[in-house]
């Protein structure tokens, strides 16, 4: 065998990980999870990033919700992620997997590609003028 048991051991969570990314690539959030209540003020004022909680994808994987620029309440924020989830999951991104751009609420919501995925760790993004909300993986235990 090629590589032998440490090359395996290597690469099975790897490709887990690529996995995950994969599925997770043009995915929003859908319904909160339990302790997704907003850590910090409930309007971002792009002074600091505001994080709202958490929720999932439309593949079912974790994500946590940012207001990295513009005055986003949390709320909001959370509700454009769990409707972008939700266009998915209904079929309306286009591209391969779901990647392309879709509009919620005035919003146009679009998925990293897996190398920015792998890279970042931002799963998505919904962007309305200034205002940017990202929906980011978490950190690997």
């Amino acid at each position: 065998m090629a590589g032998g048991p440490l090359r395996s051991a290597v690469c099975r969570p790897l490709t887990g990980l690529i996995a995950a990314a994969i599925m997770v690539a043009g995915c929003g959030a859908a319904g909160p999870s339990p302790g997704g209540a907003p850590s910090a003020p409930h309007v971002h004022t792009d002074k600091a990033v505001t994080s709202c909680g958490t929720t999932k994808t439309a593949a079912n994987v974790p994500v946590r919700i940012e207001v990295q620029h513009g005055r986003v309440a949390c709320t909001a924020a959370m509700s454009v992620e769990r409707k972008y989830a939700s266009a998915i999951l209904a079929g309306r991104a286009p591209g391969n997997g779901g990647g392309g751009p879709v509009q919620v609420s005035g919003w146009t919501c679009q998925g990293f590609a897996t190398p920015v995925v792998l890279r970042t760790g931002n799963a998505s993004k919904c962007v309305k003028g200034a205002a940017e909300i990202l929906a980011i993986l978490p950190a690997p235990a």
